[in-house]
């Protein structure tokens, strides 16, 4: 094994992870904001890329207008749940929430299988797929595109929990509900916000993913499990850690596979999910002891 091919890999890992890095976020957003681990970001995730897909092929929209429904429409959908399913249950265990949030994964998936059938989906390159060499290894144009994203989504993220209104309102949420409430915060409309914010944000890696995998009704599944064991081995409910645990998770599933074997590869995430609970449950930037 060459450098050369070592620093291929590593690229490669880049792309995958920012996905997991995007997924991880969303993830981290629903768990500030109600403590549950929402189970169907990673239908978010297939929702972005299948809308995107069948608005191009149907309606015969441009990208960026087909890729604009697709975050509206997902958007929605995350808002959604929060009302038809996580509200009207607020007052049950965290156990139930969570169970729900499975439960809405299987809905949404059978509803799309349904809807747009078992079919995979294209999406069009962004910007061509000419590979663009970097130190003797190459990258397509769409993994920038996937970079890219993961990158405006972390400062935007950061912006909007630094410097908004509502973004410290959903901090004061996830530090202490009840003194919360008490100030005045709606706590049930942080959480909708939170939903949102998540839906949107695994609309976005659907969409940036799509050209580059294909996308079809069942993908969110692994995506979402990939997903939260980035968020567990960064620090669930700390966005930053989210994206790192993304990134880190991405590139040691790309080292494995091209170091040890492909077929390996998905059992990397749960293998690393193990150990991280077992040797830091908090994650590489959770604080120990403390509950996010």
């Amino acid at each position: 094994m060459t450098p050369v091919q070592v620093w291929q890999f590593f690229l490669s890992g880049l792309t995958t992870g920012g996905i997991y890095a995007l997924i991880a976020l969303g993830f981290s957003l629903v768990y500030n904001a109600t403590g549950v681990i929402n189970f169907a970001q990673g239908e978010f995730v297939m929702l972005g890329g299948m809308i995107t897909a069948v608005t191009m092929s149907a309606w015969h929209l441009p990208l960026w207008l087909a890729a604009l429904v697709a975050v509206v429409a997902t958007t929605l959908v995350g808002l959604a749940l929060d009302r038809t399913a996580i509200r009207p249950a607020r007052n049950a265990s965290v156990v139930v929430l969570i169970i729900i949030t499975v439960g809405a994964s299987i809905f949404i998936r059978g509803f799309a299988r349904i809807i747009w059938g078992p079919d995979e989906r294209p999406v069009p390159a962004f910007s061509g797929e000419m590979p663009i060499g970097i130190f003797g290894a190459t990258i397509t144009p769409q993994s920038l595109w996937v970079l890219s994203a993961t990158l405006i989504a972390a400062v935007a993220m950061w912006l909007v929990f630094e410097y908004t209104l509502m973004g410290k309102a959903m901090r004061a949420c996830a530090i202490n509900p009840h003194a919360a409430q008490l100030c005045g915060i709606e706590l049930s409309r942080m959480v909708s916000w939170s939903f949102g914010l998540a839906a949107a944000v695994g609309a976005v890696a659907g969409i940036v993913l799509a050209p580059i995998t294909m996308t079809q009704y069942n993908v969110g599944t692994m995506l979402g499990l990939k997903g939260f064991c980035a968020a567990i081995l960064g620090g669930l409910g700390n966005g930053i850690g989210g994206i790192l645990g993304g990134l880190i998770l991405g590139v040691l599933e790309a080292l494995g596979a091209g170091l040890i074997s492909s077929q390996y590869k998905d059992a990397i995430a749960f293998v690393l999910l193990i150990a991280v609970l077992l040797i830091r449950p908090s994650g590489i930037l959770g604080r120990e002891g403390v509950e996010e």
